[in-house]
């Protein structure tokens, strides 16, 4: 088959759509099927078919978008410039895809809403759709909007606007694929998607490559020896909980020193975290260490891994921490207790609970046989249950489903 992997977020990033897609791309060229991957370019200045380099610029399309917009009336809901912005963003989006063709895939497979919204209304009738949806992109804005954002007469406009796109984006393709029951519970009652639309299956992950970079890779990063180490992998932004993390050391740090804490990642929030670490003492406690390639090591040096979301679905760096063999911290939001046994594989606490956070960490520096029993369970669960080929298999038989629904319409 001739497959397009498409998202509408920028790609490469650091996170775990474009992870995905890499190994999906990967595994099924080694079964025989060619790869296309698409998405926004950086600072989303142009829409690009990465592999084969090729891409058509934003200032290109805009002239088109704002001239086909000049011929209707204006949504309401521009009035709202966020609306307004995705909006526009969405109609060259269409438009660079629509140039970058999609007539020679067997099966076109998006990554989010946006990007299965835009695609399926200019597709061509016969070409079967296929969505993966990695979270909830409705809630994320509401969160944002809420907590990051002035209130404005027109912030319940742009909520609405994207509550409509995730029940579109959910609804548009053949079929979807959620990597947990708690997405498919909210697609299916809070946005209306059929349940029989929507399948159940975890994305796989390559944990044989990932456990092989441990010994390939060099870092200058060295643990030091009197101190166990705490280490959290991910996004810096409000939305992961990094500043529950800050605060819950800043707790810990009355109660015990014997730590050090490695904060792995880059965001638009890393001044804002770096300046309350700094504001609680904790500037030789929390190490920032930016983006980086050796994730693997840091995993194999650390003690504990962290990851104190506030909205979150399946994110790969748990999923790694499992197969290096650490027990995980998580929180209980969206997909994260699916991933975690608590007290088998890791600890669960409640979202945005900094002392019971600040507990967890110190109940696993405390008892050092208990955490290494966790992290032991967590690899051996880990290594069975995120089996790419599994993960995989179950994907080109969605492909196959799809394409005869297409077929059958």
């Amino acid at each position: 088959m001739k497959i397009l992997l498409a998202t509408y977020w920028v790609v490469p990033h650091l996170g775990g759509v474009w992870n995905y897609m890499g190994q999906l791309k990967r595994k099924l060229e080694s079964l025989g099927h060619e790869v296309d991957l698409l998405g926004y370019g950086e600072n989303n200045n142009y829409i690009h078919l990465v592999n084969e380099d090729r891409k058509i610029n934003r200032d290109q399309l805009l002239p088109l978008v704002y001239a086909n917009l000049t011929k209707q009336p204006l949504p309401a809901n521009h009035a709202d410039a966020l609306v307004k912005y995705c909006d526009i963003s969405r109609h060259v989006y269409e438009l660079g895809v629509s140039y970058l063709g999609l007539e020679k895939y067997d099966i076109i497979h998006t990554q989010d809403v946006y990007s299965t919204a835009c695609i399926n209304r200019i597709r061509g009738k016969e070409t079967p759709l296929v969505a993966t949806l990695h979270g909830c992109v409705a809630h994320e804005m509401k969160h944002h909007i809420i907590n990051n954002m002035n209130q404005t007469s027109t912030s319940a406009m742009a909520c609405s606007y994207f509550e409509d796109l995730e029940h579109e984006g959910s609804t548009s393709a053949e079929i979807t694929i959620v990597a947990n029951n708690w997405l498919k519970r909210i697609l299916t009652d809070e946005f209306h998607a059929p349940s029989k639309q929507i399948q159940v299956f975890h994305y796989g992950y390559d944990t044989k490559a990932f456990l092989e970079r441990i010994a390939e890779t060099e870092s200058h990063v060295q643990r030091p020896n009197d101190k166990a180490v705490i280490l959290y992998t991910g996004r810096l932004v409000e939305l992961k909980g990094v500043h529950h993390l800050i605060s819950a050391l800043g707790q810990l740090k009355k109660l015990r020193n014997d730590w050090i804490c490695w904060v792995v990642g880059e965001g638009e929030d890393q001044d804002m975290f770096r300046a309350q670490s700094k504001a609680l003492e904790l500037e030789n406690d929390i190490i920032f260490l930016g983006r980086r390639n050796d994730i693997p090591y840091l995993l194999s040096e650390s003690d504990i891994f962290v990851f104190p979301s506030l909205i979150e679905n399946q994110p790969l760096s748990v999923i790694e921490a499992q197969i290096t063999g650490k027990p995980v911290i998580v929180s209980d939001t969206g997909g994260l207790p699916e991933m975690v046994q608590h007290g088998v594989t890791g600890l669960i606490y409640p979202k945005g609970d900094i002392e019971k956070l600040s507990n967890n960490i110190n109940l696993l520096l405390q008892h050092k046989v208990y955490r290494e029993t966790l992290g032991n369970n967590a690899k051996k669960w880990g290594m069975n249950h995120w089996s790419l080929d599994q993960g995989v298999k179950n994907v080109v038989k969605v492909y196959e489903q799809a394409i005869f629904k297409r077929k059958n319409i």
